[in-house]
């Protein structure tokens, strides 16, 4: 029987939130859990999607305790022990976990899908953006919110669907794509892997997935056991000849790139991006080839490119004068922090850059520390802040001190959340970003509002 109330344990995760939006707009009732209120959850509810905060099973609406026609989703951060979800587990519901359901969504769907360590956000959201300019549409799940929709979720009346491969919890596994872009297998998650070999062989294992006679384009130099199947294989990178890659790299004065691209059987010159950043014009690389696949039209991808606003949170910038500068990312691996640094840099040549980085669980942290150390190096100053747990509990030992203790920056200060405000209040600044995939996102707000002041006192 097809269900006619949907409950999602964990609503206001990214990806969860996207199929809570997916359901509703099928005309089914929708609600769900989760431990704390946020600007997205706060968005479903002004959706019609009831929502609540305490892990209370009396306060399950109604329409979701039959199970003859409920479907329960969860994501797998939810704790083992949560009454919720062991009341659902015991009473004989339809109980599915978030990977699995995206998968059914997508079987039958001409699915392009996005992997890797880094990038799958930006990249997914320009694909979409892109199909939905330049050909024939698209439905996309996001791992963020679009820029250019508000939204995390795309419907079209289009076969292709547009899924970020997640691997976390093995997620990618539940997917079997048309096409797909893998950005890299960096070491992630080793505590669902235990190893960087068992990550990359299940990385190994989801290429294996696409079906015959589909696409595979994976960034150059990325260790990864290719599939023997029959698929078409080619590789990327950003400037590096190769199947898919950038040529003529040159910065604009509103720091964004123009650039031209080059693909298996054309040119298209004189391109550019409408969000700042040289990795972006990498991520633009991937999401170009993966459109390729499905055929663009070239000027209406040129216009894609140009009209593309970006993601909330993927080098996300608020202020940009030349007196303050002030720049959002998500980045919370070191490759990431490395990358963003990076490109900020690049983009505005000797300024100062003041990060202030949330770490975000405790097991990267442990498995990381020495990296995440000489990523943030190469910021001017760092303010740090505490550990984000997430689903973790803490582990002896494991603080942001340990990271703290190895940055090489000249000026440096270890902070709680509680004082983050205060001191930037207290100091100027000439480029500031936040980094992190915590909570950090809170504060985005006040520190514009503060920054909005110095500018005009």
């Amino acid at each position: 029987m097809k269900p006619n109330a949907v409950y999602l344990i964990g609503i206001g995760g990214i990806g969860m939130s996207a199929l809570a939006r997916y359901y509703k707009h099928s005309g089914l009732f929708v609600a769900g859990y989760d431990r704390t209120k946020s600007a997205l959850t706060q968005e479903l509810e002004t959706e019609g999607i009831l929502i609540h905060y305490e892990d209370n099973i009396a306060l399950i609406p109604e329409n979701c305790k039959n199970p003859e026609n409920t479907l329960i989703i969860y994501t797998p951060a939810v704790p083992k022990d949560h009454s919720e979800l062991n009341y659902f587990l015991n009473s004989g519901f339809n109980v599915v976990k978030r990977s699995k359901i995206l998968g059914l969504i997508a079987n039958g769907k001409h699915t392009l899908a996005v992997a890797g360590t880094h990038g799958k956000t930006t990249i997914s959201t320009l694909l979409a953006h892109i199909l939905t300019v330049a050909a024939d549409g698209c439905s996309a799940f996001l791992g963020g919110i679009s820029k250019n929709y508000n939204s995390n979720l795309l419907l079209s009346q289009s076969n292709n669907l547009v899924a970020e491969a997640d691997e976390f919890d093995r997620s990618f596994l539940q997917l079997f794509p048309d096409a797909a872009v893998v950005t890299a297998t960096d070491a992630d998650h080793l505590d669902i892997y235990g190893s960087v070999g068992e990550m990359r062989n299940a990385f190994g294992k989801f290429v294996s997935q696409i079906k015959s006679g589909g696409t595979l384009i994976i960034k150059k130099g990325t260790e990864i056991e290719l599939p023997k199947s029959n698929i078409n294989i080619y590789t990327y990178s950003l400037d590096e000849p190769c199947d898919f890659y950038a040529s003529n790299i040159q910065l604009c004065d509103d720091a964004c790139y123009s650039f031209d691209l080059h693909f298996p059987n054309l040119i298209i010159g004189d391109c550019k991006l409408g969000v700042p950043g040289k990795i972006n014009v990498e991520n633009a690389v991937a999401a170009t080839a993966l459109a390729w696949t499905v055929g663009v039209d070239e000027q209406k991808l040129k216009n894609a490119l140009a009209s593309f606003t970006g993601v909330k949170r993927r080098m996300d910038v608020s202020i940009n004068t030349p007196k303050l500068t002030y720049i959002d990312d998500y980045a919370h691996h070191p490759e990431e922090l490395k990358a963003t640094v990076t490109s900020i840099r690049s983009m505005f040549a000797g300024r100062k850059i003041t990060a202030i980085f949330q770490p975000h669980l405790y097991t990267r942290t442990r498995d990381f520390a020495d990296s995440f150390a000489k990523s943030l190096s190469l910021a001017d100053e760092l303010i740090l802040l505490d550990i984000y747990p997430a689903r973790e509990l803490p582990i002896d030992g494991i603080t942001s001190k340990i990271i703290f203790d190895n940055v090489q920056c000249s000026e440096k200060t270890l902070c709680k959340k509680s004082e983050l405000l205060s001191i930037v209040s207290s100091r100027e600044f000439d480029i500031l970003i936040t980094l992190g995939a915590g909570d950090i996102d809170l504060f985005v707000e006040p520190i514009t509002k503060i920054l909005n002041k110095k500018l005009n006192p």
